[in-house]
């Protein structure tokens, strides 16, 4: 399993701090497992394979583009700096 923890400042709160921890068998393509902190409390997800599909399919991208915009989001951090905000609701 592959891991990567990238701190983030979201745009719905540019003061605070979460850590965002991705987590992978295979590739993003095959499903993901999402682990957010504020250093307070801690919240988790899972993301499908068939999650990815539809997601996709809803926004009419082709699905390994957006599996690509998914890695840079939310694995390639520094790579992708200033190109995608989060915000946290």
């Amino acid at each position: 399993m592959e891991k990567t923890l990238n701190r983030i400042h979201p745009v719905s709160d540019p003061e605070a701090t979460y850590f965002l921890q991705v987590s992978w068998e295979k590739n993003l393509g095959t499903g993901f497992g999402l682990l957010l902190s504020d250093c307070q409390c801690a919240w988790t997800g899972t993301v499908s394979e068939a999650d990815i599909s539809r997601e996709a399919a809803d926004i009419e991208m082709d699905r390994e583009k957006y599996v690509e915009e998914l890695r840079k989001a939310l694995i390639a951090a520094e790579e992708s700096a200033g190109k995608y905000n989060f915000v946290i609701s």
